[in-house]
């Protein structure tokens, strides 16, 4: 059985460089698979290995004090969903290019994965203002499944949002808007940028989809959420689509 580990963190990292090549030799003495991005605003980590080795790896980053407070998903699955091992400098984890947009100096506000089912199944928040959730993931992955009643856009990739946005300006005035994406990298930067535009009152859903499935389960989503490896899409209960898994 193999563990699959998805985590990220904003914080601000001097020396990115000197850091890949920590990464990639810790991960690569351990027999790791998959990829870490890492940015002067953070890492990205999408890695595969034994249970062994992942604890060890969540053990060894969490030493550091940038990253002791860094949360982690994990999963199971048959083999491995990644073939090889890449450790890559980024200019940021997930790409925006929203100047001003720094998520390692003020987080966005969030709303935990029981509050917003707890929101969905009464259809308010708890100021009684209508809430619309906001897909802030491509049309690939919104194809595989997102939630009842979301807002989805017809971007292929995530620099794309501020333009395919703007139309729906008028419709969210009012209304408690939570983003979200998959692990929760990319409704991080969001939801800051929309604040700044004048989107209004915007969080983000703490943890994205899988923290959701994880917490709460498949309350209000349809069908699976999409992620970037082998095992195509994940079901509430972190099965993957793939026969082979």
């Amino acid at each position: 059985m193999i563990r699959n580990l998805a985590a990220y963190h904003f914080v601000p990292i001097d020396s990115p460089a000197e850091l890949v090549t920590e990464i990639r030799a810790y991960c690569s003495e351990t027999g790791m698979l998959g990829t870490v991005l890492v940015a002067p605003e953070g890492i990205n980590c999408f890695l595969a290995a034994s249970a062994e080795a992942i604890d060890g790896f969540v053990h060894w980053i969490r030493s550091d004090p940038r990253f002791a407070a860094m949360p982690v998903k994990l999963s199971d699955s048959a083999s491995a969903p990644f073939r090889r091992l890449r450790v890559k400098l980024k200019r940021e984890i997930i790409t925006f290019r929203q100047h001003g947009i720094e998520p390692a100096s003020a987080r966005a506000p969030a709303v935990s994965p029981a509050t917003l089912a707890r929101w969905l199944a009464r259809g308010y928040d708890d100021s009684g203002r209508a809430v619309q959730l906001l897909d802030t993931r491509n049309a690939q992955e919104v194809a595989h499944g997102t939630f009842e009643g979301a807002l989805t856009l017809p971007i292929q990739c995530f620099t794309e949002l501020p333009e395919a946005l703007e139309p729906h300006r008028q419709s969210l005035q009012d209304k408690t808007i939570v983003s979200f994406c998959t692990g929760g990298v990319r409704c991080e930067k969001s939801a800051l940028w929309m604040r700044d535009a004048g989107y209004g009152d915007v969080l983000q859903l703490d943890g994205g989809i899988l923290g959701y499935f994880e917490q709460v389960g498949g309350y209000g989503y349809r069908d699976r959420c999409f992620v970037f490896d082998e095992r195509i899409a994940l079901d509430p209960q972190l099965r993957p689509l793939s026969p082979s898994e």
